[in-house]
């Protein structure tokens, strides 16, 4: 299998150790301070999104640096810094347990696997294990089948391999989708890399191709399982450097260093983050590129600045998102010799404040909002007080006025009330609400606040309906944008949209025509989703604020297990996957989709109908059986047919996948009756055609009812459910047939047209009715093979019941002679002749 990349690396030092690590091996030994360094033979490249870009064939590597060597002097105040010796690299190791593939039929036939990146990861490798198994051994006989995988950060996958139709008003996130192809008869592995991935819960779902839906009776034969196993290495870097906002770090690069590293945190109404190299010193002038991004460390195509070409060197970030890291990479231009030495600050724009920066001393990092357990530099936690004043007379920076656009302002966020009816099923309130009025002078922010990991696999439900008779005969329009992470207010009035250059969201809108507007998320991310509402009036010009009009706005949101619960040809499903929950909808008759509403295969009603009588009316052909068991005094052998067709009858009908349903007790109830009544009705056929005494028939009769319950209770659908019974039936008739054959001195059953006509026929039929049941049915196939596997296993039992027992030939005793008054009382084996004459006596003379 071919190793595939994802991501460019970025460019390391080229005097840095390289640990080789070879595709199919699965595992590398990466020591501290080394990158990790792949082969990628595949030509091709893979763009996601989040996930960053592609890379050439070739080896590729990465360096980062936790920080570069400080000059020996400075007079400006420094935040605690980390020398080179100091950045180490940790590599941890992740691994599931194989898990057997499924052809793909829906979202809840494929296997989900959930695994935790954690912060400062600057590269993570799946190896991806495939291996057959057929009969506890290789699967060497196995036919390839190409298996798929989904990557996915903070949510599962939203896939549509069989490229159906997602119910209206579904918003469908971007995921990564990888095809993993066979080299070696029984395995096969491949590797997927991720530079600088982002933090927090990834998932990986895998699955089969779909089939033809083929029902194999259980133990048959050898079913060849396609087993897949995935691991993860992840190499992060400890001891990053921590810029603190409104203070100056001081840094030099040497000539063997290329890149220096640091992050900062940006809590909550954070409007702004500018980030400036300062001074910045070199023998070619300033030989330095920033970039800045965010939750990751920057990759080649982040954004992006060279010093060279701008004076100040400042890079700007508008929106950026709340409560998160931002990394920030100092990189020297290629063979640029000399030593470099500049400064790094960084400013944050506080929106409630917008022509101020944050003020830069913060006494703990409960005032940053920031968390209490963090990788700490030179030995100062956030929680701490900044340095303080130098003895050479350094004082702290004072606050740096920022110019800001006023559309920077931010409003109040409301928050929502949270209530948990059931598993996946929550709702989200509003104070106050849920009437919402949107002011036509500033937007109107909700914020819904999703656990980590356990709302992420439901659907996420928005609802606006506007009031119109608010709106008082004007032309109002109120937009909505559904944010991650960060509330998005547009100022521009022209084109309302809910994108800017590194944000996308979810836009929504209702106005006197279209009053009402739905959104539908599968498998959200977790974290904060903001709703800004918006008011504008339609002009000829576009939309302007309006005037004196306060729009009413009733807004729902909820999480949900499945889209409308799947309709009314789907089931949701709750699933599980180790520790992790989430809910898919499974379909029927014919029907596709994310929430079942994909009729393009659909079974017409016509159709339903039509497959429900094959299946019900199917089994009317038990009524010859039961009539010619009744006409030969097989009676308990009848009521056993009696039970088959009443109870396989209403099972098909409440067995039915579309609306054409009928069920007069419980389904498991009505198929277990199905299954057992069906192999009584081979049990008592065959013993029947032994021929026993009575009471040793009505003990193997209730003896199988019992074994045959207790199987059907462990295993329904196992070969030996219906084998072991038949066999040992069958065992049992020949022995008495061949005990009547070696007593009577020629064959049992002793006529041939009792062969010809009777039992030669009847075992074809149901020979017949075998093969067509385990080898010939399928999901497509269903309703009418299984009518004539009804219909064959009905008319075998006819042929082959025996027939009525013929009366016995041994005379039974005289009729008693009555005299005039008297009762002659004579030797009935005198009478038949078996006794001699000259020596029979008068028992008795009675007298009457």
């Amino acid at each position: 299998m071919s190793a595939h990349s994802l991501g460019n690396w970025a460019e390391g030092n080229a005097e840095a150790g390289m640990v080789q690590a070879v595709p199919g091996l699965g595992t590398a030994d990466i020591s501290p301070g080394h990158s990790l360094k792949w082969h990628s033979p595949s030509p091709s490249c893979l763009q996601a999104a989040g996930l960053g870009t592609c890379s050439e064939p070739g080896w590729v590597g990465l360096v980062w640096e936790g920080c570069c060597t400080p000059p020996q002097s400075s007079t400006l105040l420094r935040a605690p810094r980390v020398s080179s010796a100091d950045g180490l690299f940790v590599t941890d190791y992740f691994t599931r347990t194989p898990r057997k593939l499924s052809p793909f039929r829906s979202f809840a036939s494929i296997e989900l696997f959930h695994f935790h990146i954690p912060e400062d990861t600057v590269i993570a490798v799946w190896n991806l294990i495939t291996f057959k198994e057929q009969g506890g051994t290789f699967g060497d006989q196995c036919p390839d089948r190409s298996i798929t995988v989904y990557f996915r950060s903070g949510a599962p996958s939203v896939i549509n391999p069989l490229h159906t139709h997602f119910p209206k008003d579904t918003a469908v996130p971007g995921s990564f989708a990888l095809t993993l192809t066979w080299t070696l008869p029984n395995r096969t592995t491949g590797v997927f890399n991720v530079t600088s991935p982002l933090p927090g819960d990834w998932f990986l779902a895998a699955h089969l191709p779909k089939d033809e839906g083929k029902i194999s009776v259980k133990g048959l034969y050898e079913e060849c399982q396609y087993l897949f196993q995935p691991q993860l290495i992840v190499q992060r870097l400890v001891n990053i450097a921590v810029l603190y906002p409104g203070y100056v770090t001081e840094q030099s690069m040497a000539p063997h260093n290329r890149s220096c590293l640091y992050k900062v945190f940006v809590p909550s109404y954070t409007s702004r983050v500018l980030v400036e190299v300062l001074r910045c010193r070199g023998v070619e002038g300033c030989p330095l590129w920033l970039r800045v991004r965010a939750k990751a460390p920057p990759l080649h195509n982040s954004t992006a600045l060279d010093c060279r070409e701008h004076a100040p060197c400042q890079l700007a970030l508008d929106l950026p998102f709340w409560q998160h890291w931002y990394y920030v990479l100092v990189e020297k231009h290629p063979g640029v010799p000399g030593t470099v030495s500049f400064q790094v600050t960084v400013q944050l724009t506080d929106c409630s404040r917008p022509s101020l920066a944050r003020p830069p001393f913060l006494p703990s990092s409960a005032s940053m909002n920031m968390p209490h357990s963090f990788g700490s530099v030179g030995g100062l936690a956030l929680g701490d007080s900044p340095p303080p004043a130098s003895p050479n007379g350094t004082k702290h920076p004072v606050p740096i006025s920022i110019a800001s656009p006023a559309g920077e302002r931010c409003w109040p966020v409301r928050p929502t009330l949270r209530n948990e009816l059931d598993t996946f099923s929550v709702h989200f309130y509003i104070f106050f609400g849920p009437n919402v009025s949107v002011p036509p002078d500033r937007p109107a922010v909700f914020v819904i606040n999703l656990l980590p990991v356990l709302d992420s696999g439901g659907v996420l439900n928005l609802e606006l309906r506007l009031n119109v008779s608010s709106l008082c005969g004007e032309n109002v329009t109120v937009f909505g944008c559904l944010n991650h992470e960060v509330p998005l207010t547009s100022s521009d009035n022209t084109s309302v949209t809910c994108e800017t250059e590194s944000l996308a969201g979810f836009l929504l809108s209702v106005n006197a025509t279209a009053s009402l507007s739905r959104l539908r998320i599968p498998y959200p991310q977790t974290g904060s989703w903001y709703l800004s509402l918006r008011s504008l009036c339609a002009t000829e010009h576009g939309f302007e604020p309006c005037t004196n009009v306060t729009a009413e706005v009733y807004l729902r949101a909820y999480l949900s297990p499945c889209i409308n619960d799947c309709g009314i040809y789907g089931q949701c499903k709750l699933l599980r996957t180790n520790n992790y929950l989430y809910a898919a909808c499974e379909c029927k008759a014919g029907w596709n989709g994310w929430g079942c509403t994909d009729n393009a295969e659909a079974f017409s009603y016509g159709f339903q109908l039509l497959s429900t009588l094959l299946l019900c009316l199917s089994n009317v052909m038990f009524v010859p059986p039961v009539a010619i068991a009744v006409r030969s005094h097989y009676l308990l052998e009848a009521a056993v047919y009696i039970f088959t067709m009443f109870f396989s009858t209403f099972y098909h009908a409440c067995d039915q996948p579309g609306i054409v349903v009928f069920c007069i007790m419980e389904y498991d109830v009505l198929q277990f009756c199905d299954f057992l009544g069906s192999l009584m009705s081979v049990w008592v056929t065959v013993i029947a055609m032994a021929r026993l005494q009575p009471v040793v028939k009505q003990v193997l009769y209730l003896l199988g009812a019992m074994l045959l319950s207790m199987a059907l209770q462990m295993d329904r659908h196992g070969l030996w459910n219906l084998l072991g019974p038949s066999l040992f039936a069958l065992g049992i008739m020949a022995i008495a047939w061949t005990a009547r054959t070696i007593r009577r001195r020629h064959c049992y059953p002793p006529t041939w047209k009792r062969w010809a006509f009777y039992l030669c026929p009847g075992a074809l039929i149901a020979a017949a009715a075998v093969l067509l049941y385990a080898f010939v049915e399928t999901e497509e196939n269903y309703f009418y093979i299984h009518s004539i596997w009804h219909l064959l296993i009905a008319g075998s039992v006819g042929f082959l019941l025996p027939p009525r027992a013929k009366p016995s030939r041994r005379l039974g005793p005289l009729p008693r002679r009555k005299g005039c008054g008297y009762q002659l009382c004579v030797n009935e084996q005198e009478e038949l002749g078996l006794v001699d004459p000259a020596v029979a006596s008068i028992n008795s003379i009675c007298t009457s």
